[in-house]
């Protein structure tokens, strides 16, 4: 590994979040972590939020693919360019505290649920998240409809989609802003697919109807059986 910069080692050091100093101590004594070892040396089960906090932090993370023991591709992650710092740095710098007052009035203005499963939850288990990534535009507004709420499975799903969306590269805020995943009420695509989505939550006694589908068709065959029910009866569904 080369020799760091002494601003940058500065900058590193700085960092006393648990997660991204762990991220920035173990590349700094390896030269690298692998999504591997993020999991199974330190228990942190989605590598790409361990990595995002380090971001977050102003350093700048370079992702490459190494073979594991049993020789698959998997991400590793080294420090960028140390001189990139500085425009990373300014921009986390500036980002907007996502704070308790905010998750209040997200849940007085849309109700105490997630918006991508519709499911509703205690306000305490609801995650603030940019609606557009922070990583594509930044904190380019302080409007409440920058943001959502999100359970913590959905915001995992949304962090791994975009991560792995062709526009992490190409950062297109105005991508994002026609996505499933930003704006699941009224979207063109889903990560850059031609898609539509329904997402079905079944609650209360609810359950029975869906225990009796599973047992009739199998959870292997549910979605098609629903995607069939719907085609074959949507004139019906619609005059009512």
């Amino acid at each position: 590994m080369c020799k760091l910069p002494k601003e940058f080692i500065e900058k590193l050091k700085s960092v006393t979040a648990k997660r991204p100093a762990t991220i920035i101590n173990h590349i700094l004594l390896h030269g690298k972590i692998t999504s591997e070892e993020i999991k199974d040396i330190y228990g942190y089960n989605h590598p790409p939020r361990a990595i995002r906090d380090v971001r977050e932090q102003g350093i700048p993370i370079e992702t490459f693919r190494v073979k594991d023991h049993m020789g698959r591709n998997i991400a590793a992650y080294r420090f960028g360019d140390p001189h990139d710092v500085e425009t990373k740095a300014s921009k986390v710098n500036g980002r907007t505290a996502l704070t308790k007052a905010l998750k209040n009035a997200l849940v007085e203005k849309y109700g105490s649920k997630c918006f991508i499963y519709q499911q509703e939850l205690d306000a305490s288990l609801l995650q603030i998240d940019h609606r557009v990534p922070y990583e594509i535009a930044g904190d380019n507004s302080s409007e409440i409809e920058s943001y959502m709420l999100l359970s913590p499975s959905a915001n995992r799903a949304k962090s791994w989609t975009c991560e792995h969306c062709k526009n992490w590269i190409i950062k297109n805020a105005e991508f994002c802003i026609h996505c499933f995943w930003c704006h699941p009420e009224n979207y063109s695509h889903i990560a850059g697919n031609e898609e539509r989505r329904i997402v079905l939550t079944f609650t209360g006694d609810e359950i029975d109807d869906y225990n009796r589908l599973i047992h009739q068709v199998g959870l292997d065959e549910a979605e098609i059986t629903i995607k069939n029910l719907i085609h074959n009866n949507l004139k019906d569904i619609i005059s009512d």
